[in-house]
């Protein structure tokens, strides 16, 4: 089964249906059997989800700098936590261990994460699905933002379809654990 990366706020949000979505996206990952990859705090959303996958049964690691360990907020309950140097290394060791990733609600870190990895599939660096889950329209925006940059000739619309869009959980999980669509590495056209 696949490893999925969640990306989301170390905050719950406002909103009390962004911690019952996180909740029910670990505990149908430990159900369908796979993974979870993220990055291993115990607060917000992270620790929601954290808790949901372990809950399920799913294998959940944790990936975090020794500088927010020693902030204490580690979750210290995780299959494994692994702890290095630099945000630079956490990022990338998480889209190392991962099959695809799902955006929850978050903020300016989980924006960044997402926007690196779309990133990284557009110079075919990495293949990983990236999947928002949008949330009562959390990621409108987002979407809008994509669609002006394609209008604009910034973003081709085949790389644009790397930033997938799904409304349900299962929808997330499935296009997550699913191969990445196909795109041209932008340096090659």
């Amino acid at each position: 089964m696949a490893k999925i990366c969640v990306y989301c706020g170390s905050n719950t949000g406002r909103d009390p249906r962004y911690a019952e979505a996180a909740t029910e996206l670990g505990q149908t990952l430990g159900a369908d059997g796979h993974g979870l990859v993220y990055g291993g705090g115990n607060v917000g959303l992270m620790g929601v989800v954290a808790d949901a996958a372990l809950g399920a049964g799913a294998d959940v690691i944790g990936v975090m700098t020794e500088q927010l360990v020693q902030a204490e907020v580690a979750h210290r309950g995780l299959t494994e936590l692994e702890i290095l140097p630099s945000m630079h290394a956490r990022k990338a060791r998480m889209a190392e261990l991962a099959d695809g990733i799902i955006v929850l609600p978050g903020g300016f870190g989980t924006w960044e994460e997402a926007v690196e990895l779309l990133t990284w599939n557009q110079l075919g660096l990495a293949s990983a699905a990236v999947v928002f889950l949008d949330l009562d329209g959390y990621y409108r925006p987002f979407f809008d933002l994509v669609a002006g940059a394609v209008d604009a000739g910034f973003v081709s619309p085949d790389n644009a379809a790397l930033a997938q869009r799904a409304t349900t959980v299962a929808e997330a999980v499935e296009r997550a654990s699913s191969a990445a669509p196909a795109s041209t590495p932008k340096w090659t056209n």
